[in-house]
């Protein structure tokens, strides 16, 4: 009874007409404020560690194809999975905690009318919530609808919504256009522009569900009834389990394509046709011995030069006039090709790229911080927003 009543006092603040939606904006708020102040340190302490064993293998491992290979191929790759662990487990367990403390049902409530304005009810914000993880259980899910117009037009926008495996994408676009600002101390301004991209994709949702909703001729009314549970504390054991299972699934099942598509592109990325490969490394070689004291700028210029003129030199450069008017080089042109197979992999492909070029020199720098520095052949930023002034 005592519960009873605590959750109706509640009720009375987060379901309020008024506060009630401002409260709900506060929570998305806090929930993509922490996915990047609470994972910068882990993600950090993740590059940090690869790039600390990268170094020491390369210390003592000798040099050759083999061991190319496993720096450049198979380690590259698997940093370029490792890394956004964090960031999903935080976003998931933050999304359970919700669940589990009955607000998501609140959420639904909230949102049944202004989804009925544009087609929908408030049952579609749980296939809609759930299409943050993976578009295929959430459409799965829509099932509960009755209404056959509102499941239609529920199935229709769920893949707009952002789906887990875009997070490592948005990270590291955010990570290079946006600086790192904090807003009086705490409110991250890379936070904020993570929140932006995941409203976007619901302000779209919305937008196509009202288009569509006057091309299904279905004539059939429907009423939203939904049974509010009390307010409890959440299974922590139930946040830790989903956050572990979320972390599994990224990991072996995104990962296993990252890494093969990373070790196909390590091959393509390392050998060219002989001529060219060959002109290229005796060109520099000369410049090396006659001029020894640039050897380590000129060790740099070789890896780049052998990487244009390999086989994913090759390709990358035949689309890139296609993509150089949006400001986007050969390499990310590769990694938009390899990321029609998952999109996490476009990550995975830029870590290989980049260390590729790199070769196999003791180089600690992240993989942001590599694509921060890559220029043009006339001196410019390799990716066009980089030239954006910082917000």
């Amino acid at each position: 009874m005592q519960k009873k009543l605590f959750t109706d006092k509640l009720d009375n603040l987060l379901l309020h007409r008024k506060w009630g939606y401002l409260i709900l904006l506060s929570v998305l708020f806090l929930l993509f404020q922490s996915v990047f102040w609470l994972a910068e340190y882990p993600m950090h302490f993740i590059e940090w560690a690869f790039a600390e064993s990268s170094n020491w293998f390369n210390s003592w491992l000798p040099d050759g194809w083999a061991t190319d290979l496993f720096l450049n191929g198979i380690l590259a790759g698997l940093s370029g999975i490792l890394v956004f662990v964090p960031q999903i487990m935080i976003l998931f367990g933050l999304i359970t905690i919700l669940e589990d403390t009955g607000y998501m049902a609140r959420i639904s409530f909230l949102s049944d009318k202004l989804m009925r304005k544009v087609g929908l009810n408030g049952k579609s914000v749980m296939p809609m919530i759930s299409g943050f993880a993976c578009a295929v259980p959430a459409i799965m899910s829509a099932r509960n609808i009755e209404n056959r117009k509102e499941r239609l037009l529920t199935i229709l926008v769920t893949p707009l919504m952002s789906c887990s495996a875009r997070l490592p994408v948005y990270t590291i676009l955010i990570s290079l256009v946006i600086p790192q600002k904090f807003f009086l101390g705490f409110l991250s301004q890379r936070g904020l522009v993570m929140m932006a991209l995941y409203l976007l994709g619901v302000v779209m949702a919305l937008i196509v569900s009202y288009v569509a909703k006057w091309f299904i001729k279905i004539q059939e009314k429907s009423f939203f009834i939904l049974e509010l549970p009390t307010y409890r504390s959440p299974r922590w054991n139930n946040v830790v389990m989903t956050m572990l299972n979320k972390a599994k699934i990224f990991v072996f099942d995104a990962g296993k394509i990252i890494m093969l598509i990373s070790l196909i592109l390590w091959g393509l990325s390392t050998y060219g046709p002989p001529e060219r490969m060959k002109a290229v490394a005796e060109k520099y070689d000369q410049l090396i011995l006659a001029q020894p004291d640039q050897k380590a700028e000129l060790t740099h210029h070789k890896n780049a030069e052998l990487l244009q003129n390999s086989y994913a030199g090759i390709l990358g450069q035949s689309i890139e006039p296609v993509i150089e008017p949006l400001g986007f080089d050969w390499k990310i042109g590769i990694a938009l090709v390899t990321s029609f197979a998952a999109r996490e992999v476009f990550v995975g492909t830029m870590a290989t790229l980049y260390s590729v070029e790199g070769g196999n020199d003791a180089d600690q720098s992240t993989l942001t911080e590599k694509m921060n520095a890559a220029v043009r052949s006339d001196g410019s930023k390799s990716i066009a927003w980089l030239q954006v002034s910082p917000l």
